[in-house]
């Protein structure tokens, strides 16, 4: 039996403000080079705007414990506190190089569950291949490279010269690379940003096919979020890399390293909804917009309980009073 479903939900459009905020404030570095202030300014934000929501939250991935970060830390509780219980986990910049480099794909991300839904990932690597709904339940972490990568192109209807793999750009990740070449695939290289990418593979029309590599455990609970929503797949395997990560890891009360992790793992919530507010164009979603007097963003919703994806496109008002021309 899962976590219990509670009866009364937060508004999604409460939710999507949060991620609207922390992409708006981090959007004004874009380009300024400046990591530091662009994920502190989505920090703030985002905190902030939890602040106005009625729900009564726990972070359970964040930015970090409490002694490494001031606000959104693991454990912290946010809200309003007179609306449902639930489970947040944030980035609230995935991509502060791409925001201070002005490069595509960066975002600020957001899942939800009710109270024990969503995994508490260490702080420490994970070993990640992440397909969409065709080839999922088919695939295996443990296969090799092309063995992997001849089941995403049989269920996709494709040859394996067809596909193209997304592997964040990382010196750890020379052999695999080459493995997926040797194999035929393209290869799409990334500098960060692979929640974005694992919910890109998931969805139709984007050209992207499957993600493997290593990254962020935390992140793997996000991706798992989305996926879950819309029926791709994460596989994972921890990848600790020092022995400090796996004592905090056993903890939090993990106890075998080697153990696989699927998307039901990560994301075990009956009612999980994932929100994204794209800050610079990718595939996926556009950019923060910024124009006189306002700005627009762009949100991805997935609702997994009620079977809903919705891409929301916002006009934000600087004064309500005297609001700008109103772009289509």
């Amino acid at each position: 039996m899962g976590p219990a479903i509670p009866a009364e939900r937060t508004p999604s459009m409460e939710l999507v403000r949060i991620t609207e905020a922390a992409a708006i404030a981090s959007a004004h570095w874009l380009g300024h080079g400046d990591n530091t202030r662009a994920d502190e300014a989505a920090v703030e934000a985002m905190r902030r705007a939890m602040d106005e929501v009625a729900f009564n939250a726990t972070i359970v991935i964040g930015e970090g414990e409490r002694d490494e970060a001031p606000m959104l830390f693991i454990g912290e509780k946010v809200g309003r506190g007179d609306g449902p219980a639930v489970d947040i986990a944030v980035d609230p910049l995935e991509g502060t190089n791409l925001v201070a480099k002005a490069r595509p794909n960066a975002i600020a991300v957001m899942a939800v569950s009710e109270p024990g839904g969503l995994l508490h990932a260490p702080d420490t690597y994970m070993e990640k291949l992440i397909v969409g709904p065709p080839a999922k339940g088919k695939v295996d972490i443990d296969r090799p490279v092309k063995e992997n990568l001849q089941i995403i192109a049989q269920s996709l209807g494709r040859e394996i010269d067809d596909l193209a793999v997304v592997i964040l750009d990382r010196p750890r990740h020379e052999k695999l690379i080459k493995d997926v070449r040797e194999a035929g695939a393209r290869i799409h290289l990334i500098e960060d940003g692979d929640v974005i990418a694992a919910l890109e593979v998931a969805v139709a029309g984007t050209n992207l096919h499957a993600v493997m590599g290593s990254g962020g455990a935390p992140e793997g609970v996000l991706a798992a979020a989305a996926l879950k929503c819309i029926g791709g797949e994460i596989i994972g395997r921890l990848k600790f890399r020092n022995d400090e990560e796996r004592a905090r890891a056993k903890q939090m009360g993990i106890k075998d390293e080697n153990r696989i992790y699927r998307t039901e793992d990560l994301a075990r919530g009956k009612d999980i909804r994932f929100v994204a507010t794209g800050v610079t164009d990718g595939e996926l979603l556009q950019g923060v917009r910024f124009f006189a007097r306002g700005a627009r963003t762009h949100t991805i919703l997935l609702d997994g309980r009620m079977g809903k994806v919705r891409f929301i496109n916002t006009q934000h008002f600087e004064d309500p009073a005297k609001p700008p021309v109103v772009r289509i």
